[in-house]
């Protein structure tokens, strides 16, 4: 295919409806024999470090300085300059953009990028997490000189609603539903990818690993939603493939409850597995298949695999996304890019602080693109 094309790639829209649960409500009936089982004890979370992960992955929100008392103050500025160092380790893709140009040149990029966290700001209701118009219209760009795609948790279908745009390739579920260009090669050799049509009627390739599961999910989310009901902030959401329980409006001091709710839940479906997000428990299908494997499908669907002319850049925020940067270290084949005002350890080679450097990376990119010119010049030019 021709890299520079601007190729439309519009979603698959499924007719099952997404299923968004707010709390305290009165939840979904339920007809299965599944027991509703309450905790007796939360040794079992502790035990399994299921609530030090729940931490770990949940940072609590930076408040300004100006508004701290001086102690805090002072840990803050401790914060930043822990930040700073770790940054030597993980540098901004910001000023390492001249590196990352040089490395590029000759090469065909491919954009890969998360949602929730990278192209959006984290919210405390994952409906209005939505993208600005100037983050559309850098998306946008960006996909007018480079195959680009989402790779999120969210549904397909729902990300597609929020970002809008027909010019990118999509994989939700943590790329357990991808919709993809038609690569007759590729398709042979992914039993569980089938051709279909978009929403105006171009074919394409659609790769469902956990079709299998989607009964399952739906008895599980269904399980949830009965059993976190009580729970004061709780909201469970149904991803076809997975089902997540968001605890960032629950009260700290009720996150063993619904952890132990959950790990209940969880011991009956011994298919299923637990995984940790910002603030967000997600059971998925146990099934070989991650972000860095949807990157893999996306590029060999793209006639992009195992090639040393293909530079992939993905962009990305939660712990699902460390199964993609993963991918792209191993062997060198791409860079993974870090978004997060926090150390953290990963396996991505730079870091951006939060999603408008994402979308001034993404508006240089573009630039570079149309200036065509050497790194010397891309220096000057932007002052890195």
């Amino acid at each position: 295919m021709d890299i520079n094309s601007n190729n439309s790639s519009p979603v698959l829209t499924d007719p099952a409806p997404i299923n968004l649960l707010p709390y305290p409500q009165s939840g979904a009936s339920f007809s299965s024999n599944i027991p509703r089982k309450k905790p007796e004890k939360l040794d079992e979370v502790h035990y399994n470090g299921w609530l030090d992960a729940m931490k770990s992955s949940s940072p609590p929100r930076k408040k300004l300085i100006k508004d701290l008392n001086f102690e805090d103050a002072a840990d803050e500025i401790e914060i930043e300059i822990a930040y700073f160092s770790w940054m030597l380790k993980y540098p901004s893709a910001l000023n390492s953009f001249g590196q990352i140009t040089k490395f590029a040149k000759n090469k065909k990029i491919a954009i890969f990028l998360d949602y929730d966290g990278t192209l959006s700001p984290i919210v405390d209701d994952p409906d209005q997490a939505l993208m600005s118009d100037d983050m559309r219209s850098a998306v946008r760009n960006v996909a007018k000189y480079f195959p680009t795609a989402i790779i999120t948790g969210r549904n397909r279908d729902k990300v597609f609603e929020l970002v809008g745009l027909t010019e990118l390739y999509y994989a939700g579920s943590h790329g357990m539903d991808i919709m993809g260009p038609v690569n007759e090669a590729v398709s042979s050799n992914h039993p569980d990818c089938i051709k279909s049509t978009d929403q105006q009627g171009k074919e394409v390739n659609l790769l469902q690993p956990a079709r299998d599961f989607i009964p399952m999910i739906d008895e599980v989310f269904t399980t949830l939603v009965e059993n976190t009901k009580d729970i004061k902030g709780a909201r469970v959401e149904n991803h076809k493939f997975c089902a997540s329980v968001h605890y960032r409006n629950v009260d700290e001091k009720n996150w063993p409850i619904i952890a132990q709710r959950v790990h209940d839940v969880l011991k009956l479906y011994p298919r299923l597995r637990l995984a940790h997000g910002r603030k967000v428990l997600e059971v998925r299908p146990e099934i070989d298949w991650n972000k860095g494997k949807a990157v893999e499908f996306l590029l060999e669907s793209l006639g992009l695999g195992n090639s040393d002319d293909v530079l992939p850049i993905y962009i990305g925020d939660d712990r699902s996304d460390e199964d993609a940067f993963k991918v792209l270290r191993e062997g060198n084949r791409g860079y993974g890019i870090l978004v997060s005002s926090a150390p953290k350890e990963t396996n991505a080679f730079y870091s951006l602080r939060d999603p408008s450097e994402v979308m001034k990376f993404l508006c240089w990119l573009v630039r570079w693109k149309k200036l065509g010119e050497g790194v010397s010049s891309v220096n000057k030019r932007w002052s890195i």
